[in-house]
């Protein structure tokens, strides 16, 4: 069996992929939202950026604190702000703001990003303060 790749050392939170793939759906989040209409603008466009945007921006802040725990408490509230994402995209596609194909393809990154979460999340808390 061939040895398995090194593994690069995480010095930062850009070096994660799961804070990679967040930056990835913000900007999903915006392009989609271009095509909603202009009164939606302070609505379910803003709530559904700031939504997306809180994802990265937790994972973010937890590297940056000093206990394991408190990365943990950082990256549960991502996945809470990952949901609101996915139940502002299922509203917007509901009211006809945004088409099918880019709900499937925009909910797919999303259910990814909660899937690389929750294992982070468990390699985390597997591990002994």
């Amino acid at each position: 069996m061939p040895p398995s790749p090194a593994r690069k050392k995480v010095e930062s939170y850009q070096d994660l992929q799961v804070w990679q793939k967040s930056m990835d759906l913000v900007l999903e989040c915006y392009r989609v939202t271009q095509r909603f209409p202009s009164n939606e603008q302070f609505g379910l466009t803003a709530q559904l950026k700031r939504a997306a945007v809180s994802v990265p921006a937790n994972i973010a802040e937890g590297f940056g604190r000093w206990h394991r725990k408190e990365f943990v408490r950082f990256l549960l509230t991502a996945n809470g702000s990952l949901k609101g994402v996915e139940t502002h995209l299922i509203i917007s596609q509901r009211l006809g703001f945004l088409q099918k194909a880019d709900l499937e393809t925009t909910l797919g990154l999303s259910q990814e990003i909660g899937k690389m979460l929750a294992s982070l999340r468990q390699k985390l808390s597997d591990r002994r303060e």
